[in-house]
C-alpha cells in the first residue's frame, strides 16, 4: 500500500508508553517492556505437553514455562540430576520476563547446568 499525499505516513505515537519514534527520517521501533527474545532448545513431547496445559489453562506458553522456572526458583533446596538428556530437540525461540532470565543464567551457571536443561526441569514446578 502507497500513500500519495504530501504528509509523511508517520503520525506522533500519543499513547502513555510509545511503541514508534521517528529517528533519522526513520520509523524505530521502541522497546520499552521487560521481555527478552530467547532461543533455545527443548524437547518435543515437553513443547507438545505444555501447549496442551497452555490451552486448558488459557495462558501463552512462554508464560507458563515461566510460572514453573519462579516456583523452581523459589525452593531452597535444589537439586537437579541429569542422566538422560531427550533425543528429541527441537528449537523454541519466544520471550521472557528479563529478570526472569538472568536468575536462570546465573542459576544455570551456579550448578554447571545449561539453560535448556533448567527449564525442561521447571516443567515439574508447574502447579
Amino acid at each position: 500500500m502507497t500513500q500519495h499525499l504530501d504528509n509523511p505516513y508517520y503520525v506522533e505515537d500519543e499513547r502513555d508508553v510509545p511503541k514508534w519514534t521517528q529517528k533519522d527520517e526513520k520509523l524505530k521501533h521502541i522497546n520499552s517492556g521487560s521481555r527478552i527474545a530467547f532461543r533455545t532448545n527443548i524437547s518435543v513431547r515437553t513443547l507438545d505437553c505444555l501447549k496442551v496445559i497452555a490451552k486448558e489453562r488459557k495462558i501463552r506458553l512462554n508464560h507458563l514455562i515461566e510460572i514453573g522456572l519462579k516456583n523452581m526458583l523459589a525452593k531452597s533446596e535444589l537439586s537437579i540430576t541429569l542422566q538422560t538428556r531427550p533425543n528429541d530437540r527441537i528449537q523454541y525461540k519466544t520471550t521472557y520476563d528479563k529478570d526472569l532470565l538472568t536468575e536462570v543464567k546465573k542459576f544455570a551457571k551456579e550448578n554447571n547446568l545449561f539453560i535448556n536443561d533448567v527449564i525442561e526441569h521447571s516443567i515439574h514446578f508447574i502447579d
